[in-house]
């Protein structure tokens, strides 16, 4: 049995109910120790074998818009492409998490992109959303982590500020705190929330994710080739 078909077979639909509940109620959700055990140790072998020439520095923005912004964003990533067992059968499994979450609660989930953001010791992510400000086809924000025996200590946490107004900057006290430890899936509305990386002080692995609406019009496909 290849690795897809037995994640498939594994597959919790408990764990989907259980996202999709706190989705409808909270507009997010944090799953500790939840990816299948399988998926997850493929995963981190390939990590362990990407080459670091597979990272590339990535910036903010989209297209014209994009820019490389030290005081914003320092980390880098490497693109998923489904070349691979491991990310073939990543694929697979978020595509049934999509798959769930729109037979249940009809939100139209098109197309996804996904990448592996690698945080080296220092690398930060500043407060910002997901949803690039026009566009509003990103809908749902996935991670997932990938570190082993990471604590406290290490740094790198994900914080997520569920009460908020964007525009004027103004944030209540009230956060959320995630430790990005292996097999953690935090999942939340891409165009609500505001959140940042902390510095990292070792080397910090995840896999981010973004479920997309289809807003091809008339020749202009979307998510563009």
């Amino acid at each position: 049995m290849s690795l897809v078909q037995s994640i498939l077979l594994d597959d919790d639909l408990s764990l989907f109910e259980s996202i999709a509940n706190k989705l409808v109620d909270k507009g997010y959700s944090i799953s500790l120790d939840a990816l299948p055990k399988n998926l997850t140790t493929s995963l981190l072998q390939q990590i362990n074998e990407l080459a670091d020439e597979n990272f590339k520095r990535v910036g903010i923005g989209r297209a014209k818009d994009h820019v490389i912004n030290d005081a914003i964003r320092t980390n880098e990533v490497c693109w998923i492409t489904g070349n691979t067992q491991a990310s073939g059968a990543w694929i697979k499994w978020a595509g049934s998490l999509q798959n769930y979450l729109n037979k249940h609660f009809f939100l139209g989930l098109f197309s996804f992109e996904s990448h592996f953001p690698h945080y080296g010791k220092g690398d930060f992510y500043k407060l910002h959303k997901d949803a690039f400000k026009g566009e509003d086809n990103r809908v749902l924000s996935v991670v997932v982590y990938l570190n082993q025996d990471w604590s406290l200590e290490d740094g790198g946490e994900l914080i997520i500020y569920p009460e908020q107004d964007f525009d004027s900057g103004m944030i209540a006290g009230n956060k959320i705190t995630v430790i990005p430890h292996v097999g953690t899936i935090v999942l939340f509305l891409s165009g609500e929330f505001l959140h940042e990386v902390l510095p990292a002080l070792r080397g910090r692995y995840a896999i981010a994710r973004w479920f997309r609406l289809n807003t091809s019009i008339a020749n202009n496909i979307d998510p563009p080739s």
